[in-house]
């Protein structure tokens, strides 16, 4: 299992834990940091609702201007997100292409199902 996320995020270094002291197998994936690809971003994008992905109530959004918004509303807000990655809510659950967003009870659940936990 992949984590995506931001080393910094509470969220996410909630998550992380929870991982570890339930013994499931995972790789952290910093996107501001070890960056995202094309490729993985369009997977995304193919698999997860964008209402879902996109980050509308944080600080990263907040601050763009009305064309990047629109971007991100657009047929394609692969440059937007590539450039922002901090726009994509977080943390993003990756395991034998399923993909999880998010870190609540549903999602723990899930994690657990996928690990065989």
């Amino acid at each position: 299992m992949i984590v995506y996320g931001i080393r910094n995020c509470d969220t996410c270094r909630k998550a992380l834990k929870w991982l570890n002291a339930a013994g499931i197998d995972h790789h952290f994936h910093d996107v501001r940091k070890d960056g995202l690809t094309e490729e993985e971003l369009a997977r995304w994008l193919a698999a997860i609702d964008r209402q879902l992905l996109i980050n509308r109530r944080g600080t990263t959004y907040r601050q763009l201007d009305a064309a990047d918004k629109a971007a991100l509303d657009g047929a394609d807000p692969s440059a937007i997100l590539l450039a922002q990655p901090t726009l994509m809510k977080r943390p993003i659950f990756v395991s034998d292409g399923k993909y999880l967003v998010g870190f609540g009870d549903k999602e723990k659940a899930v994690l657990k199902d996928w690990a065989g936990v």
